[in-house]
């Protein structure tokens, strides 16, 4: 009987210095050992930026062997430049995207051509008939979020319910979860959208937080309570080796009880670190592959 091992991914974002280039390629590098089902890269931030962005899918598809999923966002963009941007990407050799409304700013200032994901999986997916022929006929993966924890904006989790359902309609394959810490959060997600009819793989999101101060920094910026017991145990560590064992420990608990509620797969966020994702790996059912054809770093030019 073949043994069917849990889908594994992870999340880069495009480096802002010399310094973090070179941390990401080592980062890059070492992931690509265990041989991911894909890696997810952020597209957000000024125009320099979101070269940097497309720089590096162009790098992942042609000095790696791991496979690219790119993030759009509707905030910021007219439908003009998203359906320039989905040719652009596809241009590039990448078969996947991460479909997101983004973050409204509080001044109101993005106006939105797109006001929801589904359209924007509805765009990704006309491009793609339209390309059909250049595409060798090959499907393009299309992913969403998912909130365990009911989104700030929603009236209720039902609601975040049939938003994802109404993604799911509009052609996406699978959902990622934002970053959360309450495991009973991503079953009661689990529970709550099966009898609603959604029947694509809900990913969750993990992140080994091995820093008090990102800890806080995350939960407020997704809206999360803070997890009291991490928090406490980040706060009187003595060491970095013991902040670093804490992250991995918590994160390992996490993945073990989301695996155990019928999760498919596991989606690291990385913050372009490696350590602590392949420490946790290390102590889960996942096979992890050496670096067989001793690829070389290559060089990675970016804005």
């Amino acid at each position: 009987m073949t043994t069917v091992h849990p889908a594994l991914s992870y999340e880069l974002y495009p480096p802002r210095s010399h310094a973090s280039r070179e941390s990401l390629l080592r980062t890059i590098s070492e992931l690509e050992h265990t041989n991911p089902d894909y890696v997810s890269v952020t597209y957000s931030g000024d125009a320099a930026r979101k070269q940097n962005t497309l720089a590096l899918l162009d790098y992942l598809v042609h000095e790696t062997r791991l496979n690219p999923l790119a993030h759009l966002t509707c905030v910021g963009h007219s439908v003009a430049e998203l359906e320039r941007s989905v040719r652009l990407i596809l241009g590039l050799g990448v078969r996947g995207f991460l479909a997101l409304r983004g973050d409204i700013p509080d001044d109101g200032s993005q106006k939105l051509e797109l006001p929801f994901a589904r359209y924007l999986v509805d765009l990704i997916r006309r491009v793609e008939r339209e390309d059909f022929a250049h595409l060798a006929a090959g499907k393009v993966s299309v992913g969403v979020a998912a909130y365990p924890q009911k989104h700030p904006e929603s009236a209720s989790t039902l609601q975040d319910i049939e938003i994802l359902l109404s993604k799911q309609r509009a052609g996406a394959d699978f959902a990622i979860t934002q970053v959360f810490f309450d495991n009973d959060q991503y079953r009661g997600l689990v529970d709550a959208a099966r009898p609603a009819g959604v029947t694509m793989p809900l990913v969750p999101g993990i992140m080994p937080v091995t820093s008090l101060k990102r800890l806080l920094k995350l939960t407020e910026l997704a809206g999360l309570e803070v997890p009291r017991d991490l928090a406490y145990k980040l706060e009187t560590a003595t060491s970095k080796q013991e902040l670093h064992q804490i992250g991995v420990d918590y994160a390992l608990e996490q993945c073990k009880a989301v695996l155990d509620a019928g999760a498919t797969g596991l989606h690291f966020y990385t913050f372009n670190e490696h350590e602590a994702v392949l420490d946790v790996i290390e102590h889960l059912d996942i096979p992890r592959y050496s670096n067989r054809f001793n690829l070389p770093l290559a060089e990675l030019q970016f804005a």
